[in-house]
């Protein structure tokens, strides 16, 4: 019934964009970027509360949004942890407790709209303007992403190679967000003037468009090393889009898995990051 439900409230959301398209595109594609970037989870649940209450850091304040930061101390270098699409910073647990064992200084925080962090939007320029932020004030030298997150840290190094980053972790990631939005458009079934007119929207205020949104484009300017991990039964994000991304960053190696799914939790992933970070 559930999925019947939602089904049917996309269909509704494409009819809507489809006749406000008539009369104003940019508003139909105004509204319809807005919807692809409200997160409907992520929050934190009860089971969560305590593994992240604990960990609390500061609140920063980042375009006017406050964003929760969590440290847990080490004596080594400092890995900061980027969440991925409906989740915030509890999905770390348990490889936190693998770089603990190695002694890593870790910092994890919050994406605006997820978790602790106020907003009710999100999208790749903030994610990525997020992180740009946070790597300024704590000056992190290892970066890991998973899913939206690893596109998130591929961006950012896209656009900000001399930072403290010298290694980079991506799990699980999206290469094209034209894919996306390929996806995107089949779900609510709105046309391709409401496409047309995210990509002007996108161009007018992000100064992109939907196809510049390429990680293999990025990863050819990409001079840091990079470990790119990602299970080739992924029903979530397709595993052709870290292959692209490794035969495009020349110095990147690929772990290719099966049957461990999109959130690669699981301790022998845990432990090649690990292994990767400290080598």
């Amino acid at each position: 019934m559930n999925k019947i439900l939602y089904h049917t409230m996309a269909l509704s959301y494409g009819a809507y964009f489809n006749s406000l398209a008539l009369f104003s595109p940019s508003l139909a594609a105004k509204k319809a970027l807005n919807l692809f970037s409200t997160p409907r989870r992520g929050r934190v649940l009860p089971h969560q509360e305590q593994f992240l209450t604990n960990a609390k850091g500061k609140m920063v304040f980042i375009n006017g949004l406050g964003i929760q930061t969590y440290h847990w101390s080490g004596d080594n270098e400092t890995v900061l942890l980027m969440h991925g699409w409906e989740s915030n910073a509890f999905r770390w647990r348990n490889l936190i407790e693998a770089l603990l064992e190695r002694r890593f200084n870790i910092l994890a925080f919050d994406a605006p709209g997820h978790g602790y962090s106020e907003g009710n939007m999100l999208n790749l320029p903030i994610y990525s303007d997020s992180a740009k932020q946070i790597i300024k004030m704590y000056k992190p030298q290892y970066i890991i992403g998973h899913s939206m997150g690893g596109l998130a840290t591929i961006h950012h190094q896209y656009q900000n190679p001399n930072t403290s980053i010298q290694k980079i972790v991506s799990l699980g990631a999206p290469a094209e967000l034209s894919q996306l939005m390929e996806h995107y458009q089949d779900l609510l079934k709105f046309n391709n003037k409401v496409l047309q007119g995210i990509d002007n929207y996108l161009y007018e205020h992000y100064s992109f468009r939907i196809k510049d949104i390429s990680t293999p484009i990025y990863a050819q300017s990409i001079a840091k090393p990079g470990l790119i991990i990602h299970d080739k039964e992924d029903t979530i994000t397709p595993f052709k889009a870290s292959e692209s991304l490794h035969q495009n960053w020349e110095n990147s190696q690929l772990i290719a898995t099966s049957g461990l799914g999109h959130s690669l939790h699981q301790d022998e992933i845990n432990q090649k990051i690990a292994d990767f970070l400290s080598s």
